[in-house]
Order: structure tokens, then C-alpha cells, then sequence
């Protein structure tokens, strides 16, 4: 049978995982800088999380979610987003009694939503993401986007753009509905079916829609931050004052209000502005989600969090022609001539690779130059040559493949010779 790959996934093979190997490790040492400690969920979840949390009305609940019905009959689902998980596991072990507040989380794995694939875009992908669930202070808002802004600019990216807006509070969001509902009511008809649903259910998704997303009604749709209450106007003036203090460039839309319904106050999207990294520009998203925890059966504690894509990031690296330096440098090829020496040469192997010297062989018993090739092909820094004469003065040829040099080394100091080196 020829098997293939699932549709919408990939195989991520060798000089393509040292890749993602090195943006984890950035990724891993941000974090740590922050004081974001990771956490590891299940990557199935009760579906009912993901309904509650995310938004009935979302595209991800209603068309891109893997949902199946386990042998008890009970139905989970995929994990299509980790906030959900994150804050369940909150609320679960009870992580809002902890001493230190906010508590500060993050997280790295695979997601899984149903959709047409794209360049950077699986329907099994990888999100990096933190949360910083306990504090309603704007200051972590503005903690948060740094946070991710760091992570590309670590990276190496530079053709960024950071957009913001704020939803408000419950009251704006109300206030807004109805004018939403004014707005878009009488030409409903001209929407898709998407739309026409999420009409009294909850208009602020229609501004989300991708099919009518160039419609004039939805640039002359009335623009949220018209209906902030004097409260989450003064909130959303702090938010950004903390980022000019950061010295970060953001620009202001009103039309920004991402994807799932548990967002409120803060949202935000960075954006790649790499000429050819395509139609689909966004690599981050986030924003504040007070309510959520309450939603979700926890006490009412407010948080913020953002996921990216892992994908979407090397893309961008790709887009901007940066290069990661993902070289791992092989320390020692050991080159064996005869059966008595390849016997040694497992030996010396096994000790060097106990000492943390990368150390690798040849297996096929091929002819010296060709295992000499191979040394080269992996950018070995040093070979070691045994046969007859190096077993008998018990001393192996030691060759630095840069400058070409050559001597011998007993084999009793061969780990502290190279450990030296």
C-alpha cells in the first residue's frame, strides 16, 4: 500500500527539526526570563470546554473542530486552541489560591482544526502560547505583547507589525451590539449564511467573516471603540502607555476583534510585513479574556494570553531570508580499519559520548576515503583513524579536519585530549 502523509499535516525531518529545535530553545529562554513556567495539558478535552470557552458561534467550534465519541460514549475533542485547557487546569487544581499572583503559564504543542490548508497553516499545528491568569493591571497587557514581541524579534524578524484594539467591557459590548444589529440588519441578506446565523446570536463575528470581509458595510460598520465606557477607554489609554514606554510601535484598528468570543478589553495581532509572505499576514493573536475562568466554573479572576504558530514563524524567517544557526557540530568521526579495530572504535565511542563528546562511526564498513567523506559531509571537527599499527602502539591518529594537522594520542589520553581541545 502506499501511505502518505495525513492531509493538512507534515513530516518534519532532519535539517528541517533543527530549525524548529532552535525557536523552541529561544522560545524556552524568553519564558524563563519572563517567569512563564511551562504547563502540559491533554490534547483531548471535553467538547463542552471548547463551546464554552471558545464561542458557540466561532468558526472553530461550528466548522473546525475534530470531535469523536470515546468507547464510554462521552465526546471529546481535539484541542483546537489551549487557553481552554490552560484555564480548566486553573481552575481545577485550584491555582488561583497560589500565594504568588498572577500565576504566569506557558505552553508548547501540537493543535488541531479543521480547515483548508495554506501556506504555514495544517490542520495539525504547532502553537507556542502564555497566560497570565490573576491580574486585571494593564501593565501585564502590556507585558504579554512584549512577551511576543520578543519571541520574533529574538528570532531574528524585523518586518513587524503590532495591531491593537479594545473590546471593552460588558457594558461596551452591549452598546455596540445594538448599533451592530442597526448597522448590519437591513442589508443582512447581501452576508453569507455565517453571517446571517451570528446576527442576533452575536454580531461582533460578522467583522471576523472571511467570505465578506471586503463588503462596504463592513468598513462603515460602527467601530467599538466609539462605545467605551469611560472605564475601558482610561484602561486601553494604559495599555498603551506602558507600550510606548517599552518603546513598542503599535497601530490601532478598530476592526481587530479576533476570532473567539472569550476575548474582552485588550485584544491584539502581530503581523508579518515581509513582501512575499503572502495574503494571510498574521502570525500572533491575543488579548484579554476576563470572564473566562468564571465561565468555566472558577472564581471571577481576569487573565491574558496569546498563541502563535510555529509554522507561520519559520515562515517568516523564510520570507525575510534569515538564516538560524542550527549547526550542531559533530565533535569526533571515528574511522576503523579491520575487524579488531572496529571493536576498539565501538569502545572509544561509547567512552567519548560519555564525557558529552558528540562522537559518530561508520556501520556500512566502508573503505577509508569514503568514511572520510562522511566525516566531512557532517562537519566533523575532528576524525580519529584506527587499524593494525594504532592497535599495536596503542595509540589512535588524531586529525583536525580544519587545519589538516595530524598526531598521535594514546589511547589512555585520548578524553582529556579532546576534552582540551
Amino acid at each position: 500500500m502506499n501511505f502518505k502523509v495525513p492531509r493538512g499535516t507534515q513530516d518534519i525531518l532532519p535539517g528541517q527539526s533543527e530549525k524548529w529545535q532552535k525557536v523552541e530553545a529561544i522560545i524556552r529562554d524568553i519564558c524563563h526570563v519572563y517567569r512563564y513556567n511551562e504547563i502540559r495539558t491533554p490534547i483531548f478535552e471535553q467538547t463542552d470546554l471548547f463551546a464554552r470557552g471558545v464561542g458557540e458561534t466561532t468558526d472553530v467550534v461550528q466548522k473546525e473542530m475534530y470531535t469523536f465519541e470515546d468507547r464510554g460514549g462521552r465526546s471529546l475533542t481535539l484541542r483546537p486552541e489551549n487557553t481552554a485547557g490552560v484555564v480548566r487546569a486553573y481552575v481545577e487544581h485550584k491555582m488561583f489560591g497560589a500565594p504568588d499572583q498572577p500565576v504566569k503559564l506557558s505552553y508548547l504543542g501540537p493543535m488541531f482544526r479543521y480547515e483548508r490548508q495554506q501556506a504555514g497553516r495544517y490542520r495539525q499545528f504547532v502553537q507556542f502560547g502564555v497566560e497570565a491568569i490573576g491580574s486585571a493591571d494593564p501593565a501585564i497587557d502590556a507585558e504579554v505583547i512584549a512577551l511576543a514581541m520578543d519571541v520574533y524579534e529574538s528570532s531574528g524578524l524585523k518586518d513587524l507589525k503590532l495591531v491593537i484594539n479594545s473590546l471593552g467591557d460588558k457594558e461596551t459590548r452591549e452598546t455596540h451590539r445594538t448599533a451592530l444589529l442597526q448597522h448590519f440588519e437591513p442589508h443582512i441578506h447581501e452576508f453569507c449564511s455565517d453571517c446571517q446565523n451570528r446576527l442576533q446570536k452575536n454580531p461582533l463575528r460578522i467583522l471576523d467573516c472571511k467570505a465578506d470581509r471586503e463588503h462596504p458595510l463592513m468598513k462603515s460598520a460602527p467601530a467599538l471603540t466609539d462605545f467605551l465606557t469611560e472605564e475601558s477607554a482610561a484602561y486601553f489609554a494604559q495599555v498603551k502607555t506602558y507600550l510606548d514606554t517599552l518603546g513598542i510601535t503599535y497601530e490601532v484598528d478598530p476592526n481587530l476583534v479576533r476570532g473567539l468570543d472569550y476575548y474582552n478589553h485588550t485584544t491584539f495581532e502581530i503581523m508579518s510585513t515581509a513582501s512575499g509572505f503572502g495574503a494571510i499576514t498574521t502570525l500572533c493573536g491575543g488579548g484579554r479574556y476576563n470572564g473566562l475562568v468564571q465561565e468555566i466554573g472558577g472564581p471571577e479572576v481576569p487573565g491574558i494570553g496569546f498563541a502563535l504558530s510555529i509554522e507561520r514563524l519559520l515562515l517568516a524567517l523564510e520570507a525575510e531570508g534569515v538564516e538560524l544557526d542550527t549547526a550542531s557540530g559533530l565533535d569526533v568521526y571515528m574511522i576503523a580499519m579491520g575487524d579488531e579495530a572496529k571493536q576498539k572504535t565501538v569502545e572509544l565511542t561509547s567512552t567519548f559520548r560519555a564525557k558529552g563528546i558528540s562522537t559518530e562511526m561508520d556501520y556500512l564498513d566502508r573503505k577509508m576515503k569514503a568514511q572520510m567523506k562522511s566525516a566531512d559531509r557532517l562537519g566533523a571537527k575532528y576524525t580519529i583513524v584506527l587499524g593494525e599499527t594504532e592497535l599495536e602502539e596503542q595509540a589512535a591518529t588524531v586529525k583536525h579536519m580544519e587545519s589538516g594537522e595530524q598526531q598521535k594520542v594514546m589511547f589512555s589520553e585520548l578524553v582529556n585530549y579532546l576534552l582540551k581541545q
